[in-house]
């Protein structure tokens, strides 16, 4: 798999608070414009995102599957984008001190890429592999953090 890393100054909890928000999805995967729906239980085991990539009106409806998971840590998913292709997406958060090593490999797996030569994909795809961390990183720094509801008081 062609992988790129990036040092994002914030824990890997704080990342991956990111990336289970199902509804960010199009804010830091490059290509995809539109979320349309987002399974209960995202990112469990088998959980979709149901997506839009592309422009309107030439955009591709398709969904992007949870392959497998370890809470805070990892993040593996299968990204369609039918007819164009598809790929294994995998994304993993290593503590470093009080940052987190975000490294994303992917593999195309279906279409038209998946015939290329791997050093060759990971030459073509190295750019949007490191916009989607940069992305990735703006939003894990800047959000805000959904403070726990405190009970309210009545009376």
């Amino acid at each position: 798999m062609a992988a790129r890393s990036r040092i994002i100054n914030t824990s890997p909890e704080r990342v991956f608070a990111v990336l289970a928000d199902g509804w960010s999805y199009a804010s830091w995967v490059v290509g995809a414009s539109h979320i349309r729906d987002v399974d209960a239980g995202w990112p469990s085991l088998g959980a979709r995102i149901h997506h839009q990539v592309g422009p309107w009106p030439l955009h591709i409806k398709d969904v992007t599957s949870v392959e497998a998971v370890v809470p805070g840590r990892m993040l593996e998913l299968h990204a369609r984008a039918w007819p164009l292709g598809a790929a294994t997406v995998r994304l993993d958060l290593e503590p470093v001190d009080s940052a987190t090593r975000a490294t994303l490999s992917y593999e195309l797996t279906a279409g038209a890429g998946r015939f290329l030569p791997r050093p060759l994909q990971s030459i073509l795809l190295g750019p949007r592999s490191t916009e989607i961390l940069g992305r990735l990183a703006d939003i894990a720094v800047r959000r805000e953090l959904k403070p726990t509801a405190a009970p309210r008081a009545t009376g």
